[in-house]
């Protein structure tokens, strides 16, 4: 299979190293630029390996701020916590993916769903993303938008299954990001307040390769819908027991198990790896996306066969996981949190059975989540005023 991007931990530090160098200025004056006929120069292209953690936030501020001060850096450096931010705010409000997943899981055969996603409409831009997102997993973000509101507001889609085709088929497809995106382009993460698409902004951004014209609704009012849920609680990182016979377990939301490590001071048994690429929708996922998922995690149980000793399974079965922990005689086993979605679904259902059998299954927050997430209780604008020491962090650690 040809890769764009190889699911390889090397590549990620390869493009991260590339990239430092115009993540500053450079990356702020050309970021909003859609030119895949150009390998998209402006921008990172990290996410997918952000999404699955080969490369984790902390690494890509570290490097980004390594060379570049935060007033320099700040839009790249927004970039990245967008994500913490939108993970934070979905968990504390997980019944906003619930409501998505439920809403998913019915929908029913559409012709005019199924052309969309075939690119086949009467507007070319439109055609060409949807074509682009198929053959490579990956669309600029900007493009994102113009298609999302095009699948709103001209086509008159809903915004459930728009988001559902992206979480199909995009290698960075994160529960969190992908349904708040949508959701606030729809008008109702923020109530009110929608993206519309427009003929001039693509064209200026694409440089002349699309020009709508005519063809876009640009009078659409927003989607109306009920108020955000109340706050949660958010869910308390998991405490390793000392003493304990222990097992680590990966997960597709977190492939960088160093912490997990740290955090275990007995000796492990070896790790396995639960996947849960197929889970994301209840339609077929791209053979892109199961392909890198699962390559990506055979890279991180490879890069870390020395400290995590003997491999057990990897595996979309919690039944074979279970098994895998009876005949290794563990008392424990230790993964790393997993935030709202379908890895965290996995886990739920992989804890009852874990319990059955008398195992414990404990999930491990970062310090980053468990420092920003807190902070993702209203709107970006509230959050961004917490980056700064966020990041400042990352300097005390590194001293």
């Amino acid at each position: 299979m040809s890769e764009l991007f190889p699911p390889k931990r090397l590549e990620a530090l390869s493009r991260l190293s590339a990239f430092v160098p115009k993540s500053g200025r450079d990356y702020a004056a050309g970021r909003n630029y859609d030119l895949p006929d150009q390998g998209h120069p402006h921008v990172s292209q990290l996410s997918p390996y952000l999404r699955h953690r080969l490369l984790t936030e902390e690494e890509v501020c570290e490097a980004v701020l390594g060379r570049y001060s935060l007033s320099t850096a700040e839009k790249f450096i927004q970039e990245v916590c967008w994500r913490t931010y939108w993970k934070g705010w979905l968990e504390m409000r997980p019944s906003v993916w619930a409501d998505y997943a439920n809403f998913v899981s019915g929908l029913e055969h559409d012709p005019k769903i199924i052309s969309a996603e075939a690119g086949e409409t009467e507007i070319e831009a439109f055609n060409a993303w949807a074509l682009e997102l198929v053959e490579t997993g990956y669309l600029h973000n900007h493009a994102r938008m113009w298609f999302a509101s095009i699948w709103i507001f001209t086509l008159g889609l809903p915004w459930q299954a728009g988001a559902d085709f992206f979480m199909r088929h995009l290698l960075d497809g994160d529960p969190a990001s992908n349904t708040l995106s949508w959701r606030w382009v729809a008008g109702l993460q923020t109530p009110g307040k929608h993206y519309i698409a427009r003929s001039s902004n693509i064209s200026k951004y694409t440089e002349g390769r699309h020009n709508p014209e005519w063809r876009l609704n640009t009078q659409a009012e927003p989607l109306s819908g009920p108020p955000h849920p109340e706050r949660r609680p958010l869910r308390p990182s998991g405490e390793v027991q000392a003493g304990l016979r222990t097992g680590l377990l990966l997960h597709e939301d977190d492939l960088a198990p160093g912490f997990l490590l740290d955090a275990v001071t007995d000796p492990t048994v070896g790790a396995a790896a639960l996947l849960s690429p197929d889970r994301r929708s209840p339609g077929p996922v791209s053979e892109k996306v199961s392909h890198f998922v699962t390559q990506a995690t055979e890279d991180a149980m490879t890069r870390w066969q020395d400290r995590l000793g003997p491999r057990g399974p990897v595996t979309a079965s919690a039944e074979q996981i279970v098994d895998w922990a009876r005949a290794e005689g563990l008392e424990q086993v230790v993964a790393p949190y997993a935030p709202v979605g379908p890895a965290a679904s996995s886990l739920r259902s992989l804890r009852k059975q874990l319990d059955g059998a008398g195992i414990t299954l404990v999930e491990i927050c970062r310090d980053w989540d468990i420092a920003a997430w807190p902070h993702a209780t209203h709107g970006f604008f509230r959050f961004k005023k917490a980056i700064p020491d966020l990041v400042s962090n990352l300097a005390r650690k590194a001293a």
